[in-house]
């Protein structure tokens, strides 16, 4: 089913429906001869750079009088956010598109699914500003975080390798942002080669450097280049604010397991108080 909605241009509201190998349906209806519309999606660039990368996609007349527009698998989305424009041919006007009906039911249960390398994540969603865009993630392999549990002074973690097995020399590693430090722990792999569990003292953490965050990655083997632990094989775009960890005291500081703005997981250290 393609979601779709009756408002008109330039209060479009598009809807799109996502398919569980990532394909992205837009529909959405405009006023009676519009001229060659097409939907402009662009990589936002990071301030103060110019916009680099866009994809423009034809919207066809459907049967209803819905126009309709298909992102396939095929075409690769670097990681980052992609803005969506309403445009007047390749190069006419944008107009920025409201969202209308967001269907991500197949991406509710991707963590179920295994993925090959690259793993590449598309999440369609409303920006703070009430406008459409599409949150991605292309890595080589991917760690998905499961539960995470503290209990007894330690944070346990379940996760799921994509893209990439264990081998001999496995370990997880915890890097201090910003400086040279890691902690590093053996994890618990299971027999497929794919689920581990791995558990870090607290204590570990807040001893030396003291506050900041930790970032968590996965090293497969030895030889192997890490893997970023984070949770996206699902449809929350933005769950900083979403999964909140409770806090818990550690001498004179306090520790929270998190999710950064990329999804990524991590453990913050911070003074008491």
């Amino acid at each position: 089913m393609t979601a779709t909605t009756t408002d008109q241009a330039p209060q479009a509201r598009l809807g799109c429906t996502t398919g569980a190998d990532g394909r992205i349906t837009f529909g959405l209806r405009l006023a009676p001869g519009t001229r060659d519309p097409r939907l402009l999606i662009r990589l936002r660039p990071k301030k103060g750079l110019p916009e680099r990368i866009r994809h423009s996609l034809a919207l066809e007349a459907a049967e209803d009088g819905h126009r309709t527009a298909v992102l396939p698998t095929g075409t690769a989305l670097a990681e980052g956010r992609w803005d969506v424009y309403l445009t007047d041919g390749p190069d006419g006007e944008r107009r920025r598109l409201r969202p209308g009906l967001l269907d991500l039911r197949a991406l509710v249960d991707g963590h179920t699914r295994d993925r090959s390398g690259p793993v590449a994540v598309r999440i369609p969603y409303a920006t703070k500003d009430g406008y459409l865009a599409i949150r991605t993630w292309l890595r080589d392999a991917h760690a998905e975080a499961g539960p995470l549990t503290v209990a007894g002074g330690a944070l346990t973690v379940a996760a799921r390798l994509h893209g990439a097995e264990f081998g001999a020399g496995a370990a997880v590693r915890l890097r201090l942002r910003g400086t040279g430090t890691e902690r590093s722990v053996a994890p618990a792999i299971a027999d497929d080669r794919r689920d581990f569990t791995f558990t870090v003292a607290l204590a570990e953490l807040v001893a030396g450097p003291g506050a900041g965050v930790w970032d968590v990655f996965v090293r497969p083997a030895a030889t192997a280049p890490p893997v970023r632990v984070a949770r996206l094989l699902d449809d929350i775009a933005d769950r900083a604010d979403i999964h909140v960890q409770p806090a818990v005291p550690v001498g004179g500081t306090v520790v929270r397991p998190c999710f950064t703005t990329g999804n990524d997981l991590a453990v913050a250290v911070t003074p008491a108080g």
